[in-house]
């Protein structure tokens, strides 16, 4: 071995020790843009109440003050700033008020306290009054769980559960899909009624494989994604993607009464994102398609979601004088590629029979879906 060569042992070495920097600094990125978001979100509620405490009728001022801020702040800043949002916000102040960021800050337990004091006893101090960018800093370091987490824990009603989830997600260092896990588990209740509680807290802290989050996937949050103004068009998977791009050409290519208006369309029901895969208008009909793809088999449940997303267009998408959406359910698992439409939700026989009549055949579209499921595999096969 030459004297300017690295030895292989050497710069495998150098190699992890360089990659192990960028992942602790995404890591660290990741937690800095949710910490700002989550300070920013607290002091947005923080004056939303303010304004409303100052208001002769606080219930109708407060409604009307977040209707007309929504607007506003949607007009300048995008989405993610909708009535249902800035809701949360007022909320999020109401149940981590100042003295309880205080006190979780200075790491004893996140129980609100019903006067301003911290652990010591002493009065609380007053958060800085400086520059925005100052006072956000300051906040930020106060807020150890994402937003999402956040979001998550405002859906719980007894004061009592929050607290605990919150104490565990942060002794225990949960993701918010173990948050998540645990909040519809019941563990909170199931812990109340348990003889053995320290067992099922051991149990509760064991991780699912899917309970990590990547710093990618920490960014593509669909909050992060919102506050940072950054178009969030991904897929789960390579083989996904690809898919959805082969057949959105595929359905544009049937003719031109297929009119394509986006893909992976985020939608938000309650505190739960989905993802519409591809959304079309068709000018025949009239209407909105809904597709979604399932590169699995087909199930109950993707029917069942299917009507949720038409359900959700007809409200929030549908424009006046078009007819209801329909839905078209794609599977691309090994072995079975089919697609069906979703029919039934339609307010009459007769309009059904005529989406049927107009809309392509489901067979030829899943023909085309087994041909580039297989014309896909076989490339990555080849690639590899």
């Amino acid at each position: 071995m030459s004297k300017h060569e690295i030895a292989a042992d050497d710069y495998d070495e150098f190699r992890s020790g360089i990659v192990d920097v960028l992942e602790s600094a995404r890591r660290a990125a990741a937690r800095s843009v949710n910490a700002i978001m989550t300070a920013s979100y607290w002091e947005i509620g923080r004056r939303i109440v303010e304004s409303e405490q100052g208001g002769a009728h606080r219930a109708v001022y407060g409604e009307t003050l977040i209707a007309r801020l929504a607007s506003d702040l949607t007009s300048r800043f995008g989405r993610g700033f909708g009535k249902a949002n800035l809701a949360n916000m007022r909320a999020f102040y109401q149940q981590w008020p100042p003295e309880t960021i205080l006190q979780t800050a200075s790491g004893k337990s996140p129980m609100p306290s019903p006067t301003l004091q911290t652990a010591s006893g002493e009065s609380a101090p007053s958060l800085p009054s400086a520059s925005a960018d100052v006072r956000l800093a300051s906040l930020a370091a106060r807020f150890a769980l994402p937003w999402s987490a956040y979001v998550r824990l405002l859906s719980v009603k007894s004061d009592a559960a929050r607290t605990f989830y919150e104490t565990e997600a942060l002794r225990e260092g949960w993701s918010v899909r173990q948050l998540d896990r645990q909040v519809n588990s019941q563990l909170y209740e199931r812990l109340a009624l348990s003889r053995n509680k320290a067992a099922l807290l051991e149990k509760a802290a064991e991780h699912a494989p899917d309970d990590a989050i990547t710093p990618e996937e920490a960014i593509k949050d669909p909050f992060v994604l919102e506050f940072l103004d950054i178009k969030d068009e991904y897929s789960e998977s390579d083989l996904e993607e690809a898919l959805i791009r082969r057949l959105a050409d595929f359905l544009l290519e049937l003719g031109d009464d297929f009119a394509f208006i986006g893909r992976q369309r985020r939608l938000r029901i309650d505190d739960t994102w989905f993802r519409v895969d591809l959304l079309f208008f068709h000018r025949r009909l009239k209407c909105l398609v809904v597709v979604d793809l399932k590169v699995g088999r087909f199930s109950y449940a993707d029917a069942g979601q299917m009507h949720l997303y038409l359900n959700y267009a007809r409200e929030h998408w549908m424009k006046p004088g078009e007819n209801p959406p329909v839905g078209l359910i794609l599977c691309a698992g090994k072995g079975s590629a089919e697609a069906r439409y979703a029919l039934d939700n339609l307010p009459n026989k007769i309009l059904a029979a005529e989406y049927q009549t107009v809309l392509p055949d489901e067979r030829l579209i899943a023909d085309e879906l087994e041909r580039s499921r297989k014309a896909l595999d076989a490339r990555r096969g080849n690639a590899g």
